[in-house]
């Protein structure tokens, strides 16, 4: 359920740090202040990630930041396996994760993590971050909400890890998810009551 702890304290110690802050990285604000959309957090739902930054209109702006929040969780994780190991690997996908979901820069209020979670699993096991990402992909396709597409991918991940034999990540992706969906709170309500909006939906 869990990779074996081999590597020194200090080693962790800093993959953690490094993690962190590369994970706080509030990419959706600095692609939309750059290109002035706006200040993210007054559009749309305030929140950080890809799929407010859609609602700005901007195709491009969205992908951008889709791309760099999968991106900052997979580097930490590739760079810490690479420097120390595996333990470090899992060590750095989730204080990457709680970097983009608390980042230091924002107040520590930042976004709901779904990229980030993607992109960490990719970088871990990319059997398990493909499945994951087309669970997103076809709930999207039938949905077209993309909150409901984060939960369901989210709450699949132990399956997949499962399923391509890679158990040792079971424990860290249940945590994972459930923050992924601690972090959905209101969007589960407004799906039960049928207002959450669908993808494309402007401010």
């Amino acid at each position: 359920m869990m990779p074996d702890i081999t590597s020194a304290p200090l080693a962790l110690m800093l993959v953690a740090i490094g993690a962190y802050l590369l994970g706080s990285i509030p990419f959706g604000m600095v692609i939309t202040r750059a290109l002035g959309l706006g200040d993210l957090r007054k559009i749309g739902s305030g929140n950080i990630g890809a799929t407010n930054v859609l609602r700005t209109g901007n195709k491009g702006a969205a992908l951008a930041t889709l791309l760099l929040d999968a991106g900052k969780g997979g580097i930490a994780v590739l760079v810490a396996r690479w420097w120390v190991g595996e333990d470090a690997a899992q060590l750095a996908a989730l204080t990457s994760f709680l970097g983009h979901l608390f980042p230091v820069w924002l107040g520590f209020k930042g976004g709901k993590g779904v990229a980030t979670f993607l992109g960490t699993l990719l970088a871990l096991a990319w059997p398990v971050g493909l499945a994951a990402c087309a669970t997103w992909a076809a709930v999207a396709a039938v949905s077209r909400i993309s909150s409901l597409s984060a939960l369901v991918a989210a709450a699949s991940g132990a399956v997949w890890s499962w399923v391509f034999g890679v158990p040792h990540m079971v424990a860290l992706i249940l945590l994972l998810a459930a923050l992924v969906i601690i972090r959905h709170h209101a969007n589960i309500r407004r799906i039960v009551a049928g207002t959450e909006p669908k993808i494309g939906k402007k401010a």
